[in-house]
């Protein structure tokens, strides 16, 4: 086998927030990837605007830098894959991983791996790809940097790494400052003597392997990802296994169903720094963007024209959660001008979405404006319903629920593993809160700081809607992060949300004076003057069960005059949910409105006597 000594692919994977995308940052300005008087943005990776108003990755993106080694040695071309850190796009982590020949593991100094370091850890050392540690924010006043490393090592025991796969340099580093070194700091600074990120580079070039090749090898790229140009159409972005691709070249398109299509490549695009750039060829271990092909998919695999040999497909981990996405069905659809509200545009959109995320499923129902959508968690499929929401879509959505799989003629469910910080003092309120859901403590850990790490198993079940509680339980202190652990058998019922909801009982406009009555039963979600219709949801009613409301009483007006008449009304500021909190507020027999301009809980069967009426069914039942 030949090697590329002139080029390196790594992807580079982390918990969300521990620092992946700064680093990249970092590594495309010291690389001398933007112009000298070019604007520079920080997290430039994340380029969707969910991402910047998140501030989490949701697609994995690539890049490349040119290095040049300080003792004079030749360039050497770094493709770096900046992955998505949630689990929920666990997909995408996925994808990248096939595209690249080693990883970067970035760890918190202070947090130390977290659960989703664990999910993209055991997808690095189940494809054998050779691991660098880097532990960043070695700045920070609270960096535990030895007991994260010992963590570190743990973790990867605990994922049953071989002797091979333990035996990982580490690189310590402050990706916000650009700098980093290979020894330990020794006080929470880098050393003096280093002053940029020099020591990752050349720990790249020295443990990250070339790309390997047989030249005898007829072609084989493996198409990983698919982007859109509005000049040239779809483009297949693909890693160069075997052989070379040319511009005009004439290749054998290898579909997932074995049909085999002769095609033209009519472009092909390499990146540099931040931009696709027109190349003529490219060889084994380039990762390159193909267009002229207006069906292509993730997975499908360009070949030889003469000896065509199709490449696995690429597989990811089953959808754990899933949603009821349909057209908009409520007394107020189609008041947005403009609006996307038919069924058919709702299903032509899901269908795009399938086409460039391969963690996601669409499944019809027994209605035909209402379909399934299966994913990763309920972060990825409320990314998609808000996207669609942007896109100018009208949609009602259905509270999440777990997909189950039978299994030796029983129901099994999802487990996730929890891990929360939080100050001590909330111990008893969150164990309470745990295990009301049929959570199981399998660790605690008290660093001596007032503040306590918990690691549960829980249902997936049990998580929806937890995070609301959660924060109020905790006062908004506590952090929280689950990954998919297993299939359990069914835990039986769940009691999650101990609250009920105030629903109004006719349509019309609220009014201050009726709020001012009912924002004593509970928590309102409408400010005054709202339009609102029967079996809206219009707050959150203190007591367990649902109350029927009239939120459009007016004041009865007289010709007497008393000394409180003019008085001002106190109103509560509502609380505007968010779309996650409202997709976590509701109950099996609640589903969410969404509109451009507007996001409503609202029943399922909006008839007050409807709805009586299936309740007395399943009393008697």
């Amino acid at each position: 086998m030949q090697t590329r000594s002139d080029l390196r692919n790594v992807a580079i994977v982390a918990h969300v927030d521990h620092g992946k995308t700064t680093l990249v940052d970092a590594m495309l300005r010291q690389a001398g990837a933007f112009h000298a008087r070019a604007e520079l943005t920080d997290r430039v990776m994340d380029s969707m605007d969910l991402e910047r108003e998140k501030g989490i990755t949701i697609l994995a993106k690539n890049t490349a830098v040119r290095y040049v080694p300080g003792d004079g040695g030749d360039p050497v071309t770094i493709n770096i894959i900046d992955t998505p850190g949630h689990a929920d796009f666990g997909g995408e982590v996925e994808r990248g991983l096939t595209m690249v020949d080693g990883v970067v593991l970035l760890v918190d100094a202070s947090e130390g791996p977290l659960p989703q370091t664990r999910f993209v850890l055991r997808k690095a050392l189940k494809a054998r790809m050779p691991i660098i540690l880097v532990i960043n924010k070695v700045d920070r006043p609270d960096a535990r940097i030895k007991e994260v490393v010992d963590e570190t090592y743990e973790l990867f025991l605990d994922l049953d790494a071989d002797e091979e796969q333990i035996e990982f340099p580490i690189v310590y580093a402050c990706a916000r400052d650009g700098i980093a070194s290979v020894s330990q700091p020794k006080d929470g600074t880098i050393p003096e003597d280093s002053d940029s990120l020099q020591p990752l580079f050349r720990t790249l070039l020295d443990y990250i392997p070339a790309p390997a090749y047989d030249e005898a090898a007829p072609l084989q790229a493996h198409v990983t990802n698919l982007d859109a140009s509005p000049f040239l159409g779809r483009l297949a972005l693909c890693r160069v296994r075997q052989g070379t691709i040319r511009k005009g070249q004439t290749v054998a398109w290898c579909r997932e169903d074995g049909a085999q299509t002769s095609v033209r490549i009519s472009e092909l695009l390499m990146t540099e720094a931040l931009e696709r750039k027109p190349a003529e060829q490219a060889g084994p271990g380039d990762i390159i963007a193909v267009a002229g092909i207006a069906d292509i998919m993730i997975g499908d695999t360009l070949a030889d024209a003469e000896n065509p040999i199709a490449l696995p497909r690429i597989t990811v981990d089953e959808p754990a959660i899933s949603m009821t996405i349909g057209t908009n069905t409520s007394p107020l659809a189609g008041k947005v001008k403009g609006a996307k509200v038919t069924a058919r545009l709702v299903k032509d959109r899901l269908e795009r979405e399938l086409v460039g995320n391969v963690s996601l499923r669409v499944l019809p129902t027994e209605r035909p404006d209402a379909w399934e959508v299966q994913g990763r968690g309920e972060l990825a499929l409320a990314i998609l319903v808000e996207q669609m929401r942007r896109e100018g879509y009208e949609l009602t959505v259905g509270k999440p629920q777990v997909v189950t799989r039978e299994i030796n003629g029983k129901v099994h469910e999802p487990v996730e593993r929890l891990t929360i910080d939080a100050p001590e003092e909330y111990l008893g309120a969150i164990t309470q809160l745990l295990a009301t859901r049929k959570g199981r403590m399998e660790q605690m850990v008290n660093h001596g700081t007032g503040w306590i790490r918990m690691e549960w198993l829980v249902p997936a079940r049990g998580l929806i809607g937890f995070r609301t509680e959660f924060l109020t339980d905790t006062r908004g202190t506590g952090i929280l992060h689950h990954v998919f652990e297993s299939y359990e058998p069914w835990f039986g019922e769940l009691r999650t949300r101990a609250t009920g909801s105030l629903v109004a009982d006719r349509a019309g406009v609220a009014t201050p004076f009726a709020m001012m009555n009912l924002q004593e039963r509970g928590s309102m979600f409408v400010e005054p003057t709202t339009e609102v219709y029967e079996g809206m949801i219009v707050g959150e009613n203190s007591r367990a069960d649902d109350m029927d409301v009239n939120i459009t009483k007016e004041k009865k007006l007289t010709n007497m005059r008393s000394s409180a008449a003019d008085e001002t009304e106190k109103l509560i500021p509502p609380r505007k949910l968010s779309l996650e909190q409202a997709l976590e507020f509701c109950r099996e027999d609640e589903c969410v409105e969404i509109t451009p301009q507007a996001i409503r809980i609202r029943k399922v069967m909006l008839d007050q006597k409807d709805r009586e009426r299936v309740a007395r069914k399943r009393a008697h039942a």
